[in-house]
């Protein structure tokens, strides 16, 4: 191991080592880092600390003149001075500085060599190296040696906590971003996701200023050419699906849409591993090996076999592996324009179709809204599901209004001449609790449909409400499950179950108006 030099930042530790190898960094963690152990599978188990997912409230932007008209301040970009933004760079130098080893890794964002960044990440654990090793592109040796100076140089000082006495702290945690400087700042956290969409917030920024579409989506190809994006938050299906052993996977998170095509921004999947199964997802189960990460899962501590279905830790364990242990890739990660755009939601009040045509329009009204429903939990008192929106499906690192990148979709879709799908995976028969989860297999089967382009030979019927186009018939579902109505025993539950969700659609986008076409507008449900 040969040490590397950070004296441009001040950090003047004699033990810097830059792009270990996998077993290198293995040997550290478990030699070195507490509760960190080796699966009977292969992969590296590690825990995130009090911190086991993302801490929103806690992220910063640093208000600056050349970048501050174009962000969208609020609740999700939240300001920052710069003044405090030094002191923080300060406290995480520091701290690197008390460290006896600091890992940095020097890697890309993006498979497109015209817009990917070079990124350098500083940390000092080494299952924080090896994450990103396994969520950023690796440089070949030659590339390392002509790495040169990176484009944005992440500090992650998390296993120090921020001074919440500072101005403008909320709490021990901070996470802020410079665009100016292109340096980004974690404190008080330790959960390695905040580096992952640290890169995909900045690339949120940079890419709609090239006319660019960053998009929170995974991404296959068939053996035709002909790509499908797919757009959904937790829980809707969004990598299972991506999954298709008759289509090859070209990344399953983040994505650019450019004049060329798709691409994706990482180099590696980051899954949800709760209730993980060979039988239900087997790509992803066999990609747990070595090299591959498990976060704050439970495991036997004499067989170290991991069991997927305890959550006692978190409900948010995960995986981290590079994409070449998927069976089915697409590499180089890019492909041609997308033939098709599966907006995926899981309706737990079940009432919308499981599948529907989208017009241009209709298809920037559910980009905005970006709905899906969780269903009830276990607190006291909640007996109905709840509706989730987020903007363009990734509220949490869009750096400008959801409008700029709506703006971009509709002009893509129009361009390309691509086909527009809402897919539910959720309830049928009824809400959750009355009704049940719409079969995986009438999802494939309708995924299936749209590829092969069976559903461009069926007859539609309009659905009132939303206006949404339903089939009459798909092939591998029955005829009845396609129009939600049918389905449930009480029609009346059933419309004013749809009655309330109109509501929430139309509430929540009430905060879109002022900016969003009223064509699009007029589309929302009446």
């Amino acid at each position: 191991m040969k040490s590397f030099s950070l004296e441009q930042y001040e950090i003047h530790n004699d033990e810097v080592y830059r792009n270990l190898s996998v077993p290198e960094l293995y040997e550290i963690a478990l030699r070195r880092e507490k509760g960190t152990a080796m699966s009977d599978t292969g992969a590296l188990l590690v825990y995130s600390g009090k911190k086991t997912g993302r801490s929103p409230k806690d992220k910063r932007i640093v208000r600056h003149p050349d970048s501050e008209s174009n962000i969208d301040w609020g609740d999700i970009n939240i300001g920052l001075d710069e003044h405090t933004f030094m002191i923080n760079r300060e406290r995480a130098i520091d701290f690197l500085n008390s460290r006896e080893m600091v890992f940095v890794v020097d890697a890309f964002a993006g498979w497109d060599p015209k817009y990917r960044l070079k990124v350098r990440v500083i940390c000092t654990r080494a299952y924080h190296a090896l994450f990103m090793q396994n969520m950023l592109i690796l440089p070949s040796k030659e590339e390392l040696e002509n790495f040169g100076e990176p484009d944005y140089v992440i500090f992650n000082g998390g296993v120090f906590p921020a001074n919440r006495y500072t101005s403008q702290m909320t709490s021990t945690t901070s996470i802020d971003l410079h665009l100016e400087r292109k340096e980004f700042v974690i404190l008080g956290t330790e959960y390695a996701g905040e580096m992952k969409k640290g890169i995909f917030s900045i690339m949120n920024y940079l890419m709609p200023l090239e006319k660019v579409l960053p998009m929170h989506c995974s991404a296959n190809v068939g053996e035709n050419g002909d790509v499908t994006i797919l757009f959904g938050l937790s829980g809707t299906g969004k990598t299972t699906l991506s999954a298709d052993p008759k289509r090859k996977l070209i990344g399953d998170d983040e994505h650019c849409w450019t004049e060329e095509g798709v691409f994706n921004i990482e180099g590696g999947c980051y899954a949800k591993a709760i209730d993980l199964s060979q039988e239900k997802e087997p790509e992803i189960f066999n990609a747990i090996r070595f090299g591959t990460i498990l976060e704050n899962v439970v495991y036997n501590k004499e067989s170290r076999e991991v069991d997927y279905h305890d959550t006692s830790i978190t409900q948010n364990t995960r995986a981290s592996y590079p994409i070449h242990f998927m069976s089915n890739i697409q590499t180089p990660c890019m492909a041609g324009h997308p033939k098709n755009i599966i907006f995926l939601t899981a309706d737990a009040f079940g009432v919308l179709p499981p599948v529907s045509e989208l017009t241009p329009h209709q298809a920037s009204y559910h980009f905005i809204s970006g709905y899906t429903a969780k269903v009830a939990g276990t607190e006291m008192g909640i007996k109905e599901p709840q509706a989730t929106f987020s903007a363009c499906f990734g509220a949490a690192f869009m750096m400008w209004h959801p409008n700029t990148y709506a703006k971009l979709l509709a002009d893509k879709i129009s361009k390309h001449h691509v086909k527009a799908w809402l897919v539910n995976t959720g309830w049928t028969g009824g809400s959750f609790g009355t009704g049940s989860r719409i079969k995986l297999a009438y999802t494939r089967a309708i995924l299936d449909a749209i590829h092969s382009g069976a559903l461009n030979e069926v007859e539609y019927v309009k659905e009132e409400r939303f206006g949404l186009k339903i089939p009459t018939h798909c092939p591998g579902v029955p005829d009845q499950v396609l129009h939600p109505r049918n389905t449930w025993a009480d029609k009346n539950a059933y419309d004013k179950t749809m009655n309330r969700l109109v509501e929430l659609f139309q509430a929540n986008f009430t905060k879109f108006e002022k900016k969003v076409h009223s064509e699009i507008c007029e589309v929302g449900p009446k």
